[in-house]
């Protein structure tokens, strides 16, 4: 295994420790910032770490980043939109209980696409059409902000908090505002029964990883092409 992705698994265990039984919580905050920047760009934390998303766009250009190769479901833009979309909606509509960034911030238009949820219920045509659609360089820039807020909004939590559910109000919201699509009410219900703690482990860090990781296959199928 690469040793930076070792490192964030192994790290990864800690921070569910601390994060579940927070005795130190400042030291917890830290580990999930730490956790956080590395799948970020290195511009957005300043911390000067390693960072998968780095690698993942380092050398691809936008025409690679829309191509979906035999035998794989998405596209690195999807994978990028995806994870985003679910790190703005969880941090600001369900953590911090402020708008998301996609409409606050008129990333939508810039976007330009014509979906704003988070893309869990799109097809293999649809997520096709959507990745010939989406400005990449905007996608770049929204993920960016969405980073940048995440911290903003962790740093600003107290210990009680983390043992908090969120509201119902909260995730009406989500439904009202079609950041997540009725047929996906599976989503809502799992987002719906963890705490802010969890909501921290899954995400804007584990999900994240995950669908990264995703995007670097997909990257290296099309570099040996």
């Amino acid at each position: 295994m690469d040793p930076n992705r070792k490192l964030w698994n192994e790290q990864q265990k800690t921070l569910r420790s601390a994060l579940t039984f927070p005795v130190d919580h400042d030291k917890a905050i830290e580990l999930f910032l730490t956790q956080h920047a590395m799948l970020h760009t290195a511009e957005m934390s300043g911390m000067g770490l390693w960072s998968l998303e780095d690698e993942i766009w380092q050398g691809l250009d936008n025409e690679s980043a829309r191509c979906i190769p035999q035998k794989f479901e998405h596209s690195i833009a999807w994978c990028f939109w995806h994870v985003t979309r679910c790190e703005d909606i969880t941090m600001n509509m369900l953590i911090a209980g402020t708008q998301q960034l996609l409409l606050r911030d008129g990333w939508f238009e810039r976007i330009r696409v014509q979906e704003g949820d988070t893309g869990n219920a799109m097809e293999a045509d649809r997520i096709a059409d959507f990745s010939t659609r989406i400005d990449i360089q905007a996608l770049q820039d929204y993920r960016l902000s969405v980073g940048c807020r995440t911290r903003e909004i962790v740093r600003a939590l107290v210990p009680d908090e983390l043992e908090h559910k969120t509201s119902a109000a909260r995730l009406q919201q989500v439904l009202t505002e079609e950041a997540v699509l009725p047929s996906q009410q599976w989503l809502i219900d799992y987002w719906g029964g963890l705490t802010v703690a969890g909501l921290l482990l899954m995400p804007p860090t584990r999900h994240s990883l995950v669908h990264l990781n995703e995007a670097m296959k997909i990257k290296q199928k099309i570099i040996r092409k």
